[in-house]
């Protein structure tokens, strides 16, 4: 059987494009994610949710700010985007047909449970008014969106916060009803909680947010940054007196950046009483520490917006190698057919097949037998390892075939280790193969 090698994982995360990247977009999403998209086992996808901007932002010239600035904010940190797909929300046109398809299998009474759409209901029903007043449709079919976004990826890890873990169990929800009315298409996705990645408060103590307008500003100049951080809201205890830790909106910004005996010196300091100013101003240097060398990267990139445009295009083509094959096998699933595709092929002389990817299954001189997958050229795109039997091998061939990129996924272990290029290229050729299968059938 074959030995245990890493599996690789999807994980995909999105930031809205909405406004200008701050502290809390940094420590609670933007630094973890590219940590972790440096791991060799993972396949990482990051996109810029445009079209879930627009169901709060009404402003069209802050919406292509904010994806300059956010595009240009995950590129300064280390993104890499020949590792990774980093694309736009927009151009990926299958994301909104695929939204529909969704829409067409959720219930109504879900998405009444959603978070945000409570939350607006309950804002009108406090004020007075009919508890729809403010509920635009957008609004409400958030969470439809937000399950094309990670079900047409097959996302395996979502990482959010506690706070949008039902958006996830609510795609897990479209997924099983999908699937259960027109066969296994999607993986179920998980939330990935991070008890590391910080919530951070803002100016006034409250969660940092655009919505508060207690932010500081990722990238903002030294001199900004400081007068911000200047304006942290603290208690009005003196030099001298200690000072408590627990609700201190300074010292959790603090901890977001610090190691473990940075903290606890600024603990100690707390207990001795340290001055408030003098506690800021540790603050802004810990935080210009880290940031600073990214800064410089940042300014070069937001001030040349056609870069960003060639490298979003470029992670949008590399998305729609997935889209693309995925929503042809979908709408074949829900009966968007061609109607007269059996007629045509009936009628007309049959034809050389095209070239196609191929599996080609073989016993070795150990003994035992192994199977590759080759593209349309004949290359070689995976090898397994060996099996005990031909028959455990084809019953692996035939998952691959069935079940296509969540099978790959699966049976990982059983194939020789692959970069993440060659994964995404075995899971398009096995797509590629399902599809002229399925056309022979028709």
């Amino acid at each position: 059987m074959a030995s245990s090698s890493p599996t690789p994982v999807r994980f995909l995360t999105g930031i809205t494009t909405s406004g200008t990247p701050h502290l809390g977009n940094y420590v609670g999403s933007v630094r973890h994610s590219v940590r972790f998209s440096r791991q060799a086992h993972v396949q990482s996808f990051y996109f810029l949710a445009d079209y879930h901007a627009l169901i709060k932002v009404d402003e069209p010239a802050r919406i292509q700010r904010s994806t300059l600035e956010i595009a240009a904010t995950w590129l300064a940190c280390g993104l890499d985007p020949e590792r990774v797909t980093f694309y736009r929300q927009s151009d990926i046109p299958e994301i909104p047909e695929l939204t529909w398809f969704l829409t067409c299998v959720t219930a109504k009474g879900l998405l009444n449970r959603a978070h945000a759409y409570k939350a607006q209901m309950d804002k009108s029903i406090a004020r007075g008014e009919d508890p729809d007043a403010d509920v635009s449709a957008g609004l409400f079919m958030y969470p439809v969106l937000m399950g094309a976004d990670i079900l047409m990826f097959n996302a395996h890890k979502v990482p959010v916060g506690r706070d949008q873990v039902q958006h996830i169990e609510m795609a897990r929800d479209m997924a099983q009803r999908f699937n259960h009315l027109y066969g296994e298409h999607f993986t179920l996705p998980e939330a990935e909680i991070d008890e590391a990645v910080a919530t951070l408060p803002g100016l006034d103590g409250r969660k940092m947010s655009k919505s508060y307008d207690n932010t500081i500003p990722l990238f903002a100049s030294r001199a900004q940054l400081q007068k911000l951080i200047a304006g942290i809201v603290t208690d009005s205890r003196a030099p001298g007196e200690p000072k408590e830790t627990e609700g201190s909106a300074l010292f959790q910004i603090y901890q977001a950046f610090a190691d473990a005996d940075e903290t606890e010196a600024l603990r100690r300091a707390y207990a001795d009483g340290i001055a408030w100013g003098d506690a800021k101003q540790l603050l802004f240097e810990r935080i210009d520490r880290e940031i600073g060398p990214l800064r410089q990267a940042y300014d070069a990139l937001v001030n040349d917006p056609a870069r960003i445009e060639k490298i979003l295009l470029a992670g949008a083509e590399k998305a729609r190698a997935i889209s693309r094959p995925l929503m042809v096998e979908l709408r074949h699933a829900v009966g968007l057919r061609n109607l007269g595709a059996g007629r045509e092929k009936a009628a007309a002389p049959k034809a050389a097949k095209a070239a196609r990817p191929a599996f080609k299954q073989y016993r070795e001189k150990d003994g035992l037998y192994y199977f590759k997958l080759l593209d349309e050229s004949g290359s070689q795109l995976l090898q397994s390892l060996g099996f005990a039997s031909p028959q455990e091998a084809g019953r692996a061939i035939a998952k691959l075939r069935a079940e296509r990129g969540a099978a790959l996924t699966l049976f990982a272990a059983q194939l020789e280790p692959v970069d993440n290029a060659t994964f995404r290229a075995a899971t398009d050729a096995l797509e590629a193969l399902a599809a002229a299968e399925a056309g022979d059938k028709s």
